[in-house]
């Protein structure tokens, strides 16, 4: 388990999600920073919220900037490490991660991967299988046993929210529910902006052209390709990035993935 007294990231860094951040800002944010708020209208804040999203659209990111905003501590867990082999012990660990939570409070706890820990429940045909449900059950409880938790929330991370069990997503779990997609145009645009702020780039390069070949990657492909393009200007030797090195970065990124050899030269000076 990780945890940071908190985080460094900020809103600023993240391209392209507008409205997810301000979802998760009036679902974290806002009754850890201003309770007072929700007290006078006389409704309970939202106990939980789950992202889902293809792999590298900046789940992760974003539950760290929430936690630097509200000054909470950052308990990150992967879901796989919640599930033990012996009997018992994943469950334990659940218990122990709700309690440093309280103590530590307020606390962000990030649950990553939940799918690992908190798929549906079939019947269980083995220890294993079995084990998985014990701590699922006690994660389930967790998040039941706070009748007012105050200043500790949950936020949970997927892939896979199609796998998910029902009772895991039900109201007074988590109450809001986030999808992270892949960023548009616009977003990609966005993305590659932030990441950029920092580099030399030369003052020809087109990030607009940049984002219009990209489409399909992440916002993880889209800093690959800044950091390989500043590659490519050092081992040439330059003084600031070219489009031409946005080019190369491109096309290397792309066969990383195995995403094949595409005319990117062609499609962005098209």
């Amino acid at each position: 388990m990780e945890l940071v007294d908190s985080p460094q990231e900020t809103y600023d860094i993240i391209g392209g999600l507008d409205k997810q951040i301000n979802e998760i800002r009036e679902a974290v944010e806002l009754p850890m920073n201003s309770p007072k708020l929700f007290q006078d209208i006389g409704i309970d804040p939202p106990k939980g919220v789950l992202l889902h999203g293809p792999p590298g659209t900046g789940k992760t990111l974003l539950a760290k900037a929430v936690a630097h905003e509200t000054n909470a501590h950052f308990m990150r867990v992967v879901g796989s490490e919640l599930v033990q082999k012996y009997i018992g012990e994943g469950a334990r660990l659940v218990r122990e991660l709700f309690d440093l939570a309280k103590k530590k409070a307020p606390t962000i706890i990030f649950i990553d991967e939940i799918d690992a820990v908190g798929a549906s429940r079939t019947e269980a045909n083995t220890s294993g299988d079995r084990e998985v449900q014990r701590t699922l059950m006690q994660l389930l409880a967790g998040m039941d046993g706070f009748e007012n938790r105050g200043d500790v929330k949950i936020i949970g991370a997927t892939n896979r929210i199609d796998i998910l069990d029902r009772a895991l997503l039900r109201p007074g779990r988590f109450d809001r529910i986030i999808e992270i997609p892949l960023p548009n145009e616009t977003g990609r645009l966005s993305i590659l902006k932030v990441h950029s702020r920092k580099l030399t780039v030369h003052e020809d390069v087109d990030l607009a052209a940049v984002a219009r070949v990209t489409d399909g990657k992440n916002g993880a492909d889209l800093r690959a390709i800044c950091m390989e393009a500043g590659m490519f200007a050092i081992r040439k030797k330059q003084s600031a990035i070219t489009q031409e090195d946005f080019v190369a970065a491109i096309a290397k990124v792309g066969l990383d993935f195995n995403r094949g050899p595409v005319d990117v030269e062609g499609a962005m000076f098209a």
